[in-house]
């Protein structure tokens, strides 16, 4: 397991009662991940083609993008810029900038319960969020990736002792996100354990500080931000799972997958993938970017 070092993380800000972001910004200001966008490929006139959803994108003139607004490293806003930072939001702006040729995007916050039905009536185009490819979402939505792999780990409060493994939450009140893969993998290896589920990270956070659970199971990258950003947080377990993040598509759009998944592969082989890493998980993490997975390596993708 690779050695975390410190890093601060940009606070939370109070969501927009909206829940959306055009992630504006800031004339003449620069960032690493502005510099990184620059060097993201563009396609060709050819590689939009007539009728397809990316045609449709075009015309509109941004990207919808289903993420979020609150997780750090990974899709957060920055209260000092309006701009919203981290490895998925990053992803997210290339791709936009793959098919406009500018990284114009519209971020709707979105809850792990709501993704798929966001997808299918046409709310946003795609979807960013640390979405977890399985089997059973791939019924309802099409996955292109999986771009990252991540895995479950364990995060209770400091001094908090008796868990260092999956099956030491048995018997106790355990934290998790709905409908994400905490769900099935704690009523596997700890199927004694009452799961109490919020809609999103930040919750989840509140209500392990609260004590109204003992501990909470998320992706690893997601907690090693929270415990950065908090130090009364802290992870007492190495990942447990391996989870393959997709990009979410509208079910049954083949075109538009086998179009992303070619984006894809030219921002892994351009090593633009690698420095988006670099620029927002790799701040906390020492080392050089992980190999990143294969395309249509995993069911459902």
């Amino acid at each position: 397991m690779k050695r975390f070092v410190a890093a601060a993380a940009v606070s939370l800000l109070v969501l927009s009662a909206c829940g959306e972001s055009s992630s504006p910004a800031v004339p003449g200001a620069t960032s690493p991940q502005s510099d990184v966008l620059a060097k993201a490929p563009v396609a060709t006139a050819a590689e939009i083609l007539p009728g397809s959803t990316m045609e449709k994108i075009k015309q509109r003139g941004e990207l919808l993008v289903g993420g979020s607004l609150d997780a750090p490293l990974l899709s957060q806003q920055n209260p000092a810029t309006g701009e919203v930072e981290g490895f998925d939001a990053q992803m997210g702006k290339a791709l936009a900038k793959y098919i406009l040729g500018e990284p114009k995007v519209k971020i709707v916050n979105s809850a792990s319960e709501t993704r798929e039905a966001l997808l299918a009536n046409g709310t946003v185009d795609v979807v960013f969020q640390t979405y977890t490819i399985t089997e059973e979402r791939a019924k309802q939505v099409a996955f292109a990736g999986p771009y990252y792999t991540s895995g479950l780990t364990i995060a209770v409060k400091k001094g908090t002792t008796g868990i260092t493994k999956p099956e030491d939450l048995n018997g106790k009140k355990v934290l998790a996100g709905a409908n994400t893969p905490a769900i099935p993998a704690i009523k596997k290896l700890a199927p004694q354990a009452e799961i109490i589920t919020f809609g999103s990270d930040p919750e989840c956070i509140q209500a392990l500080k609260q004590d109204r659970g003992v501990a909470y199971v998320q992706d690893e990258t997601i907690l090693i931000a929270d415990a950065k950003k908090d130090p009364s947080i802290e992870i007492v377990t190495k990942p447990f799972t391996t989870d393959p993040y997709g990009i979410g598509l509208k079910h049954g759009d083949d075109q538009a997958k086998k179009f992303v998944n070619d984006w894809l592969k030219k921002m892994q082989d351009a090593g633009v993938w690698q420095e988006i890493w670099k620029t927002s998980i790799g701040t906390v993490v020492t080392g050089d970017a992980p190999a990143p997975p294969q395309i249509g390596s995993v069911p459902g993708s």
